[in-house]
């Protein structure tokens, strides 16, 4: 705030117009400031122009009036509803929401196809209300019927390691590495010549050999009695 301090003005009606105390005004307008060559008292000088930092109410005030606006573009954006396409769908991103929980608990797509088509650098500068492009993944009953998949597994030299889902390598557990599949994805195994079955989520990416297409824990691959031969046919259905 300021003001131009007109003649006949004192300490006490300046301070007051201001809303503030006289060290804040004396310190902060030294210039505008000086003592009475007949009393030797503090006085303000005529002229000058005054300024102080805005007072606690004000400041408060201006917060408040901030943070309506805020909660109003965060209501306004929770209340706008995703749009679906063909090929994507929007979602107005929620407080405590990120890129890896909307891929793999939401959605169920890969986190990375997320960032590659917003464009995203860097997940941690996301705002609320945001728009965030997700890759359409609803699949037709062909997508979901059974596929016929070359198996092979791997184990304890893994045992571990850090997979493409963040987590380290469980051999017993009921995981599998997709080159496609998106992470964090449930999918039903079966051993077509036992009738064998079991559930196992994709967390990690391969396998790297070019005639398989699918690598299992070794504790699916016993499950399923994979484990001795190593390598075999599968039917595999995402659910």
């Amino acid at each position: 705030m300021e003001y131009k301090i007109q003649a006949g003005d004192t300490i006490t009606s300046v301070t007051q117009r201001l809303g503030t105390d006289w060290n804040t005004l004396k310190n902060a307008n030294p210039s505008a400031v000086g003592k009475s060559k007949k009393t030797g008292d503090w006085i303000v000088k005529a002229g000058k122009t005054v300024s102080v930092p805005s007072s606690f109410q004000e400041i408060l005030a201006q917060q408040t009036a901030q943070q309506t606006t805020s909660n109003s573009s965060q209501k306004k954006a929770s209340q706008q509803q995703p749009t679906a396409s063909q090929n994507e769908i929007v979602h107005v991103l929620q407080k405590g929401e990120n890129i890896w929980d909307l891929a793999s608990k939401q959605y169920k797509v890969d986190p990375a196809d997320i960032l590659r088509l917003n464009k995203i650098s860097n997940p941690n500068n996301l705002q609320i209300g945001q728009q965030i492009r997700i890759p359409n993944t609803e699949k037709s009953d062909e997508k979901n019927a059974d596929a016929k998949v070359v198996a092979s597994w791997y184990g304890k030299q893994h045992q571990g390691r850090i997979m493409a889902n963040g987590s380290p390598f469980d051999m017993y557990g009921a995981t599998i590495a997709h080159r496609d599949i998106a992470i964090g994805t449930t999918v039903e195994l079966e051993n077509p010549k036992t009738g064998e079955k079991a559930t196992a989520v994709v967390t990690d990416r391969g396998p790297f050999a070019s005639n398989r297409d699918v690598d299992l824990s070794y504790g699916l691959a016993k499950r399923l009695s994979l484990a001795r031969q190593g390598v075999g046919n599968l039917k595999m259905r995402v659910l």
